[in-house]
């Protein structure tokens, strides 16, 4: 079959399919792209010959299609994928972010940027970055730490083993995450007599993977052992769809349950045994309880430092771990039993070797007492009254009207810790907050994705000013394409997030508000005024703004009527946050040395409590490499 380079991957990503359960479904959704001189007579000619059976997207900004390719794959359940087209130079580094995004996450997108001529008879090309050292080396280097796996096609026939290493990458749930080709502009263009057989339609099973029977034999005598054990559910509850078996699981052996970002949802916000979100920016109850367990059992959670409060969320003098996980070097963090497998099927068998174990009622009471004092705190941050409204307030009123199904998006700055929470989940998909990279501007991007992943679900877009400077631009995707989303602007003129963290460490919030610069060259003169809501109608969505909490109410009523993407604008106070609880604490390292009076105090503080720091992985520790 004689296709062009691009003619080929096309054809190829045409017809790869996923089996998960028995389920088949096309892996592929389409492809994002902005089209330039580095893939215009290559993918760009073969996406037009392939036409509407195989969608193409025209984003605004290179990251922003790559975040609306990785919150596709994320409500998904990373069983359907996009691919994100660029051309060279800019185009390419700008997907740099997006593809960290999806890597970190563990989510699939595949990423193809145009390059160089192979030929080089042309070097340098526009937009290339040339080096003295190396001949071969173009800016799509700058991929190779942030994906999975890094190809450069300098001839046709490499796809022919490229391309099935590119699906083996993508559907693994060990190894998923940003893959990469790099397509040279004229490779691109050169034609191959390809085997047909690589074009026909292609099954790819996604295993449920077992776990090793001696580890489930540990496992299960350490559960057996506990009397204040806990389960930390992460994002591989989500993407193994083990909801029922973790329900299951913890309402026969009475473990109740805390999330982070990528697994809250995991239990119902009401459901007895839900402590709600756990770490730094998670519930009283969590902690509360985190704090006392004696075994905590992970599924498929990379226990970050928002997890583990910076090694101090877990304070029991003999706390063990077990971890359930795909991804083998995350079962054994915290020197667990490491269940390596599907988080489904290693409940089940975990379950099934207990040998009916539970917890002591007592237990019990203590966490449902907890759940239902953090649900009567929620009420009090949904209420408080603030003149302007609080954050808290704002979470409230999106949260009254929305549905259970509808959906969540948010990212970095102070959002994502006051949805992990306040934000009450009543579906395990309604919670759709990217936390793993943070990353800036993502939001409105992501909440573009995640409508295409399901229109039947509304999708509210929260996001705060500063993330929304950084980029706002698929507005104009989501209004050019007719996909609805509501994003809810909040304006408190600056960075306040980092500003806390600039507290945290005696700078007092400096560089981080909008406000003109002063005679001291300090940024603390005039706040700066900025139209938003001027901005998101130019960009030709609907937009007002609004100031009290009843007039916030009355949009979102109006938005969610609409069949048009509406933004609303509204202010906060900038020192206006939703309070830590417990004693989690962040490691942010403080100065050791200034001439600043709050540093060298805030300097104190972070000794203090960088004290309750617990290395749990080094030799020396009761349960390093034991049975008992």
């Amino acid at each position: 079959m004689r296709l062009t380079t691009g003619q080929a991957i096309v054809r190829y990503l045409m017809n790869q399919y996923v089996d998960f359960d028995g389920v088949s479904e096309r892996f592929f959704a389409g492809m994002w792209g902005i089209f330039g001189h580095g893939n215009i007579g290559g993918v760009a000619e073969a996406l037009q010959e392939a036409g509407p059976e195989f969608p193409y997207y025209l984003g605004r900004n290179e990251q922003g299609m790559v975040h609306a390719a990785v919150a596709y794959a994320k409500l998904k359940n990373r069983r359907q994928a996009f691919a994100c087209l660029s051309s060279i130079g800019p185009g390419a580094t700008n997907m740099v972010t997006g593809a960290a995004t999806a890597t970190v996450n563990r989510l699939p997108v595949l990423i193809l940027s145009g390059d160089t001529f192979a030929e080089r008879l042309q070097d340098p090309v526009l937009q290339q970055v040339g080096s003295e050292h190396a001949g071969d080396q173009t800016a799509n280097d700058s991929f190779r730490s942030v994906v999975r796996y890094w190809d450069r096609i300098t001839r046709p026939e490499q796809l022919i083993s490229s391309l099935p290493e590119v699906m083996r990458t993508l559907t693994s749930p060990a190894d998923t995450g940003a893959v990469f080709l790099g397509l040279p502009q004229d490779i691109q263009t050169y034609a191959f007599d390809f085997p047909e057989q690589m074009f026909e339609p292609r099954t790819w099973y996604i295993p449920r993977l077992r776990a090793d029977e001696r580890q489930i034999a540990r496992a299960a005598a350490w559960i057996r052992d506990s009397e204040r054990p806990l389960i930390v559910a992460g994002g591989g509850v989500r993407y193994s769809e083990a909801f029922d078996a973790l329900r299951a699981f913890a309402e026969r052996t009475g473990i109740p349950v805390a999330e982070t970002h990528a697994g809250k949802g995991a239990l119902s916000y009401d459901h007895p045994l839900s402590l709600g979100g756990a770490g730094v920016a998670g519930t009283r109850a969590a902690n509360l309880i985190a704090e006392a367990a004696d075994l905590v059992i992970g599924i498929g959670t990379r226990y970050t430092d928002f997890t583990t409060a910076s090694k101090t969320a877990f304070q029991h003098p003999g706390v063990r771990f077990i971890n359930i996980n795909v991804f083998e070097q995350d079962t054994y963090k915290h020197a667990a039993v490491p269940l390596v497998g599907d988080a489904r099927a290693v409940l089940e068998e975990l379950d099934a070797t207990l040998g009916g174990y539970e917890t002591a009622p007592a237990y019990r009471d203590e966490v449902l007492r907890l759940n239902r004092d953090w649900n009567t705190e929620v009420e009090r941050l949904y209420n408080l009254g603030k003149d302007p409204i609080s954050q808290g307030e704002i979470i409230g009123a999106v949260e009254a009207s929305t549905g259970p199904r509808d959906v969540v998006v948010t990212s970095a700055g102070s959002l994502p810790g006051d949805l992990l929470k306040l934000w009450r989940c009543r579906d395990p998909l309604s919670y759709q907050v990217e936390y793993g990279y943070s990353v800036m501007g993502y939001e409105i991007a992501g909440g573009l994705g995640a409508k295409l992943a399901d229109l039947d679900r509304e999708v509210y877009v929260m996001v705060g000013d500063g993330s929304f400077l950084m980029m706002n631009t698929e507005i104009a995707t989501a209004v050019q394409d007719g996909i609805k989303i509501i994003v809810v602007l909040i304006d408190n003129r600056g960075f306040s997030s980092v500003g806390r963290v600039s507290e945290q460490v005696g700078s007092e919030g400096f560089g981080c508000h909008f406000r003109a610069r002063s005679d001291s060259g300090w940024y603390s003169g005039q706040p700066l005024e900025v139209d938003f809501e001027a901005v998101c109608r130019g960009l030709g969505a609907e937009a007002v703004t609004v100031k009290t909490k009843s007039d916030l109410e009355s949009a979102l009523q109006d938005a969610r009527e609409s069949d048009q993407t509406r933004c609303i604008v509204i202010a906060t106070d900038w020192h206006e946050r939703v309070p830590g609880y417990a004693s989690c604490w962040w490691d942010m390292a403080t100065a050791e040395v200034s001439t600043i009076p709050a540093v060298r105090e805030a300097r104190q503080d972070y000794e203090k409590e960088k004290s309750r720091e617990r290395y749990l992985m080094v030799p020396g520790h009761p349960h390093w490499g034991g049975d008992d």
